[in-house]
């Protein structure tokens, strides 16, 4: 059974929008960690409350990479919302999941990572499907996010990005079995049909499949 992460609030009245443009800093001291908004380039862009698939596919997908990562002292994940400065683009996004790799853990601040998560994962809903494939696609590419995945549990379509030496994104495939191997996490794969189950698989399940599997 997926386990659902903290409902994602929408701004009270009691906490108008500062006055824009406005730093990132400023961003910082307005929102709190039950604020669900992104900075982009001075303006603030409040996100929608998120949906039930969403969030089960969400803390699933925190639940399996929070595992991974402690098993092999890997590094660490985190769940919307928490901030990720891209400073070279001007933004500071809220990925529905970070993993921040253990080479990377000093970038960690107590409300933002200063810097480009190694992985991030964004859940597609219908109000953010544009941002995710279009803005985001290139802020995480320009701002040096390793991997990027996108999924959509509606359409049933994961896409899955890498960042090329030359740091543009290819696309990576599953196998031919629908399985997916993380190009940047050593020996995490998934098998995409998990992503689309009603419900969803049990995490101690999928635990034993990448014991059973490793080299």
């Amino acid at each position: 059974m997926a386990v659902q992460l903290k409902p994602q609030p929408v701004v009270s009245e009691d906490k108008p929008l500062p006055a824009t443009p406005v730093t990132y800093e400023g961003f910082l001291d307005w929102a709190d960690e039950d604020t669900y908004a992104e900075w982009v380039d001075g303006e603030i862009e409040i996100m929608s409350p998120a949906s039930l698939p969403h969030q089960d596919l969400s803390g699933f997908l925190h639940r399996l990479l929070a595992q991974y990562a402690e098993d092999r002292s890997a590094g660490k994940v985190l769940a919307a919302p928490f901030q990720m400065k891209l400073a070279k683009v001007r933004r500071g996004r809220e990925p529905d999941l970070l993993f921040i790799t253990s080479a990377n853990l000093a970038r960690l601040r107590h409300n933002f990572l200063d810097g480009p998560a190694d992985l991030a994962v964004e859940i597609v809903s219908p109000e953010s499907a544009l941002r995710d494939r279009g803005a985001k696609y290139g802020e995480y590419e320009a701002g040096g996010v390793r991997e990027y995945w996108i999924l959509d549990s509606e359409t049933q379509r994961a896409d899955f990005f890498v960042l090329d030496p030359a740091g543009r994104y290819q696309r990576a495939q599953p196998d031919s079995g629908g399985i997916y191997r993380s190009a940047i996490l050593p020996s995490l794969w998934i098998n995409v049909g998990w992503l689309w189950q009603d419900p969803l698989p049990p995490v101690r399940q999928i635990l034993r499949e990448w014991e059973q599997t490793q080299p």
